[in-house]
């Protein structure tokens, strides 16, 4: 279990010597100055300039149709196999992303470079892969539904569509679940991406509508249309609500809470790897994750070897994983996985910041009682990949300290006022199926209350989980149309670091007797740890 990357802090950490020599990252990194460059220097081809602006202007990154949403059933002598090809998947668009910031050059000279050269390839290499998942579901005797061998074919996606993936998302079982406030207006109002294409970080280039994706230290984001000032943002939020937008818990029902003190990461244990959606699988998640709870969480932890690990939980009944995406502050500094992949290898750059406060607490349901969950469940709530999969399953809600109960942010990051601190709040799914503690897509097995506070489909209520992770964040600076010094959660690359793909993930390794405390303290109307 030694493949954990633990961060070794040190006074030592260097700082890029420049601005630009930052898109240059740890030799896989993503490089985009030369192209900018080249849309606006002086060239006695105008044509070309004008290719240039618009191939800039017109595609930033590239969006893929999720097939792992897409999977309603995987025989279990299949699962294995299947998570290798969907990791597979996630590998190959990385590496097409990253052809594409890196070919804008060739991409100005020639209109169908990015579909001869990347799409296109990208394509054939995807069904392949599908294909390979149909063979390992098939031949453990399960049925593959043909209709995912259409989902080979991606798309580029403009630097300025704020309505990113909406299709893909909109058929996406969520079993259940209601998006609510995720839809409230926010997401689609050109907040996102309102027409400063051209944002950059500090003293890197400003060239109108060609660099939208160049912004970030890591040259894929963020931008300044990605931040607010929290103290010019009408108040649109109640504490306490999950993704349809209501409170799990509230004046009836289970009104009791359970309480769990695991720490802030303390002692620096990430990694790069994601076992709940790409089990045996290094640098599945290609962006690097904070754990507090349980300390054997890598990609090859196995439920008997998670259930035998230490915790960093105070109360040692709790051994369940408490996993989210790190949050940099993209400040020129260069970390420990500068030249790691899921690091700066893949557009995650900047200072590990580490969360000031890590409240992890267990609330009931407004309308009756919980059960236990089962030992080894794992919810994911939120999606790495919500910028370019569409809405459908993000679940995300950034505030600061002082506004939690005014404002909460879904498609932007708070900058907030002297004082105040910024706030990651995830609240879980809290309906279970009664049956299984995973699903083949990781998401129909739990669900979200319904609008009146009961669970769909015959499903059982269970503790929610509600993770709140405070951050001291020096604020950045909006300076004619860039951001200085912004901060960024980590992505999947071609999501482009924007807000809306925040996630958290949670694997259940309470004992017996503390999980058996923690439903008994939340159905009598109890306060505990």
């Amino acid at each position: 279990m030694g493949r954990n990357i633990r961060k070794r802090r040190s006074s030592m950490a260097t700082k890029a010597v420049a601005a630009s020599a930052a898109l240059a990252l740890g030799g896989g990194g993503l490089i985009w100055a030369n192209f900018y460059a080249s849309a606006h220097e002086s060239n006695s081809s105008g044509q070309n300039q004008t290719k240039a602006a618009n191939a800039a202007a017109q595609v930033a990154t590239i969006s893929c149709p999720d097939v792992g949403q897409k999977l309603t059933n995987v025989p279990k002598g299949a699962k294995q196999g299947v998570a290798t090809e969907l990791a597979n998947l996630d590998k190959q668009i990385t590496e097409a992303y990253t052809r594409l910031a890196s070919t804008r050059q060739a991409q100005a000279n020639d209109a169908s470079f990015v579909q001869n050269a990347i799409t296109g390839p990208l394509k054939e290499k995807r069904a392949a892969t599908i294909d390979r998942i149909r063979i390992n579901i098939t031949r453990s005797g399960g049925q593959f539904n043909s209709s995912l061998s259409q989902l080979a074919a991606c798309t580029t996606q403009a630097a300025n569509n704020t309505n990113a993936g909406q299709g893909q998302g909109n058929g996406q079982q969520n079993n259940g679940q209601n998006n609510g406030n995720q839809n409230n207006g926010n997401q689609n109002n050109g907040g996102q991406n309102n027409g400063n294409a051209g944002q950059n970080n500090g003293g890197q280039q400003n060239n109108g509508n060609a660099g939208q994706a160049q912004n970030g230290q890591g040259g894929n984001g963020p931008v300044a249309a990605d931040f607010v000032d929290i103290t010019k943002v009408q108040g649109n939020a109640a504490l306490g609500v999950g993704q349809n937008g209501l409170a799990a818990n509230g004046n009836s029902g289970s009104k009791g809470t359970f309480t769990s003190s695991c720490g802030t990461n303390g002692n620096d244990n990430h990694n790069t790897d994601n076992v709940i959606v790409a089990p045996g699988v290094t640098n599945g998640a290609h962006h690097l994750h904070d754990y507090v709870g349980n300390q054997n969480n890598d990609a090859f932890a196995s439920d008997q070897e998670l259930a035998g690990a230490s915790t960093s939980c105070q109360n040692q009944g709790d051994k369940s994983s408490y996993f989210w995406p790190v949050l940099r502050l993209q400040d020129g500094t260069q970390d420990f996985d500068q030249n790691n992949d899921g690091g700066g290898k893949e557009g995650n750059v900047g200072k590990i910041l580490q969360a000031s406060q890590a409240q992890i607490k267990f609330v009931g349901n407004k309308k009756g009682n919980v059960v236990a969950m089962p030992t080894a469940l794992r919810i994911i709530t939120g999606d790495a990949k919500a910028f370019v999969n569409g809405n459908a399953n993000a679940n995300v809600n950034w505030s600061c300290t002082g506004f939690e109960n005014k404002v909460q942010l879904k498609d932007q990051y708070p900058i907030c006022p002297q004082g105040s601190q910024v706030v990651r709040t995830s609240n879980f799914q809290s309906c279970w199926d009664g049956q299984n503690i995973d699903s083949a897509n990781h998401r129909t097995h739990v669900s979200f209350v319904q609008a009146d506070g009961t669970c769909a489909n015959g499903f059982k209520a269970i503790p929610q989980l509600q993770v709140r992770l405070v951050y001291n964040v020096p604020a950045p600076k909006l300076q004619n149309g860039t951001v200085v010094n912004p901060y960024a959660v980590d992505t999947f690359p071609e999501n482009l670091h924007k807000p809306i793909t925040d996630h958290n993930d949670f694997i259940n390794f309470f004992s017996t007797n503390l999980m058996n405390k923690m439903v008994n303290c939340i159905n009598t109307g109890k306060k505990c740890k």
